[in-house]
């Protein structure tokens, strides 16, 4: 019975690069850059609106970031809620994740925010009241997220988490709006087809979310 080596080296190598690939697509920074991807590929086919045109796709991005952002840290507070309340190490964890996607999402709406100003407003309002909380909350939060992962205490990040979160909501809710008057302009607006692109990119942005936190949850499996 003769063995053909070179046929079985052959599958073998085969095999070796199909799992490597199979890999490759678990891994979720590989996700997370195809959903960025196509993020951006539904934002440049987004509806135009009547009064800002094609400038009004930066806004739907600009407020799928932003609420995927207090999303992902209202799901780090639970986490960390449940973490402490079942005194479980796998909710610290997930707190801790979420609470840094979190931030990473609130600090890049900023530059969104300000592309949004110039392109449709030919301006960029830093005075204005939201604008500067947001500034403000971006600063506390990284500095509080750096603070935690160094102190590496899991119920001190949970509680951190909860803390920050609260306390964003209770001072935005007392914020003027000026240029973001409520309700939502795009819910209300009875366009179904703007409403669907505006869904459609918070699902999206959320799974982006998700992916990032998996790959917080991988760093913190690892150290």
């Amino acid at each position: 019975m003769q063995i053909d080596c070179q046929a079985i080296t052959k599958q073998f190598c085969l095999d070796a690069i199909t799992i490597h690939v199979m890999n490759k697509f678990k891994s979720p920074i590989t996700n997370l850059f195809i959903i960025v991807i196509a993020i951006a590929l539904l934002t440049l086919i987004s509806p135009e609106e009547k009064s800002l045109g094609a400038n009004v796709r930066i806004v739907y991005l600009h407020g799928a970031w932003v609420l995927t952002a207090e999303i992902t840290f209202i799901f780090a507070a639970l986490a960390g809620l449940l973490g402490l309340i079942l005194k479980n190490d796998i909710f610290h964890a997930w707190s801790a994740a979420l609470g840094r996607t979190g931030i990473v999402f609130w600090v890049t709406y900023l530059p969104l925010s300000l592309f949004a100003m110039q392109s449709n407003w030919n301006g960029l309002f830093l005075a204005e009241p939201r604008f500067r909380l947001a500034m403000m909350f971006a600063v506390t939060g990284i500095l509080l997220q750096i603070g935690l992962w160094i102190f590496n205490i899991s119920w001190l990040t949970s509680l951190g988490n909860i803390i920050y979160i609260v306390v964003l909501r209770v001072i935005f809710s007392t914020a003027e709006n000026i240029m973001h008057p409520p309700p939502s302009p795009i819910f209300n607006s009875g366009n179904y087809v703007i409403i669907g692109f505006f869904v459609g990119l918070n699902l999206l942005a959320l799974l982006a979310a998700y992916f990032l936190t998996r790959f917080f949850m991988t760093i913190k499996s690892n150290s």
